[in-house]
C-alpha cells in the first residue's frame, strides 16, 4: 500500500509527472520498474511507478470525461511520427545501455556521440519513444550542430 510520501502530491508548489496511455498496465508497469529501476507505488487505477525524482502514471485509454470533454486517450500507433517523448538523463550511458539490453529493452541504436552528449533511444511496450542521454561536450560548452548541419546554436 502506498504511503502519502510515495505519491506525487507536493506539499507546496508543483511537480511534474508523466502520464502514459497504455495497452497493458501490468506490462508497462513492469517495464518502467525493471528497466529504469523504478518503485511501484500503485499497481493500477492508475498504476504509478516512481523513477528517480519523477513519477510515470499509466492507465488504459478511454473516452471523454467531464474534466476532459471531447478528448479520447489512446496509446501511440505504430510508425515513425512522434510528437513528444520521455527524456532520461543518466550518469553512465554505457552501463545503463548494457543493463537495459540485458533486461530486454529494445533500442533503436547503440549510444551515439552527438558532441554535446552521448544518446540513444528505446521504445517501451506501447511504442513510446524514450531518449536516454549522458551529458558530455555540453559540460565543456560543446553543443550539437543545428538540424541541417548549419553549426551549433548561438
Amino acid at each position: 500500500m502506498a504511503t502519502p510520501g510515495d505519491l506525487p502530491a507536493p506539499e507546496q508548489g508543483l511537480l511534474l509527472t508523466h502520464f502514459l496511455t497504455v495497452r497493458d498496465v501490468a506490462l508497462s508497469r513492469r517495464f518502467y520498474a525493471e528497466i529504469f529501476g523504478g518503485d511501484i507505488v500503485l499497481e493500477e487505477n492508475p498504476a504509478i511507478v516512481k523513477v528517480a525524482n519523477s513519477w510515470i502514471i499509466m492507465n488504459p485509454g478511454g473516452g471523454p470525461t467531464p474534466d476532459k470533454p471531447g478528448i479520447t486517450l489512446v496509446p501511440p500507433e505504430e510508425g515513425g511520427t512522434v510528437s513528444a517523448f520521455l527524456n532520461v538523463r543518466v550518469a553512465d550511458i554505457a552501463s545503463f545501455y548494457a543493463d537495459a539490453l540485458a533486461k530486454g529493452a529494445r533500442f533503436l541504436t547503440h549510444p551515439l556521440d552527438r558532441k554535446a552528449e552521448l544518446r540513444c533511444y528505446l521504445r517501451d511496450p506501447d511504442g513510446y519513444l524514450i531518449e536516454v542521454g549522458q551529458a558530455t561536450g555540453m559540460l565543456k560548452g560543446v553543443f550539437a550542430d543545428r538540424p541541417g548541419g548549419s553549426g551549433p546554436p548561438p
